[in-house]
């Protein structure tokens, strides 16, 4: 088989966004080759949203609340759900997603401003739910970091979804939250397998690297789950029990699974991705997805867009079910608390009277 080298990005095309007017489509005309394009920088823009927590409805998400600090994400996953979001912003689902970003600098003011509204219920926070919040840039702008900070001071519960071993940085947050009942991590594992990692996932985390975090978070008291997410059929789905022991070898007590989600052009990247890195399973891999997903590539219908239907369907449920019971995952776990939730007194505030009886 060719040697393919290794690229910076997931996605091999930049497709027009489906609310663009005029589409285009790239023709080889034998005058020029990709190779001699120059490098594809990044570039990273102010995001002047409002707000900042979204609500949802759904009843396939055991959460109300989400919070996402970055539109994009520099990871760059080819399989990615998310990518389509970047329409709304007359953005391409392609090389646009992972290259051109935006962050929230007002994230966690606004956050604050959103707790203290005298109508607001606490309930769980998610953070990851769309990109993800320790992509690398987070490193230089640290919105996660102030959002945690925030969510801290009242007492907030929340969950986190990650690929990134940046999550490390705030164990000085997560372990007194966790303590208090205030925090779980998911971590998402796709593959052991470095190689097919580094092409699925160009600027997560390494494998080993996420396994090594989950091991840190579980020793620092913080609550882990891992999540074989996306699972491949007929690319990772025969590493399940695998990566499942290999969590639970790091002290993880619960895990999830989530089939491989293709919503509008997602479904072309990831084509265009198996017809480069794995040709020899790419008709096998769609068969079985379509097998899947009711004779399609995606599936929109609660109640299946996670799981899929049909008989392999079945078959990986039941492997999942098998190795979470021997290997003692899934068990009980206490809910996230929300009675500590406070509001801290801003500076100026006057401070409560305590009267007594």
């Amino acid at each position: 088989m060719v040697k393919i080298p290794h690229s910076p990005h997931g996605a091999l095309t930049n497709p027009a966004g489906r609310y663009d007017r005029q589409q285009g489509e790239a023709v080889d005309d034998g005058w020029w080759r990709d190779e001699d394009l120059p490098p594809l920088r990044t570039s990273v823009g102010k995001d002047a949203s409002r707000s900042v927590i979204m609500r949802q409805t759904s009843p396939d998400i055991p959460f109300d609340l989400s919070i996402n600090p970055y539109r994009g994400c520099e990871h760059g996953c080819v399989y990615c759900y998310a990518r389509p979001s970047h329409n709304y912003l007359g953005l391409s689902s392609g090389l646009d997603f992972e290259t051109r970003l935006f962050y929230k600098p007002d994230a966690a003011r606004l956050l604050a401003e959103e707790l203290r509204h005298p109508a607001y219920r606490c309930s769980p926070i998610a953070l990851g739910t769309n990109t993800d919040p320790y992509q690398p840039i987070e490193r230089r702008y640290r919105v996660m970091r102030d959002i945690l900070e925030t969510l801290w001071r009242f007492r907030h519960p929340l969950t986190i979804t990650t690929k990134s071993a940046l999550v490390l940085r705030d164990l000085d947050l997560l372990a007194p939250m966790a303590e208090a009942g205030l925090v779980r991590v998911g971590i998402s594992v796709t593959s052991l397998d470095p190689d097919l990692a580094r092409r699925l996932e160009p600027r997560a985390s390494a494998p080993a690297r996420r396994l090594a975090a989950l091991r840190a978070l579980n020793q620092a008291g913080v609550p882990t789950m891992v999540m074989v997410a996306p699972l491949i059929p007929a690319l990772t789905d025969c590493e399940l029990e695998n990566i499942l022991r290999a969590a639970q070898d790091c002290g993880t007590k619960h895990a999830a699974w989530i089939l491989l989600r293709l919503p509008f052009d997602t479904k072309d990247l990831f084509e265009q991705w198996l017809a480069r890195h794995r040709p020899e399973r790419r008709d096998h891999v769609l068969s079985l997805i379509r097998q899947a997903r009711g004779g399609k590539l995606n599936q929109s219908d609660f109640g299946k867009r996670f799981t899929g239907d049909g008989p392999y369907m079945a078959m990986i449920r039941q492997r999942f079910h098998v190795a979470c019971a021997r290997l003692g995952l899934n068990g009980e776990r206490p809910p996230l608390r929300t009675d500590l939730f406070r509001p801290p007194p801003r500076p100026g505030d006057q401070l409560a009277l305590d009267l007594g009886p």
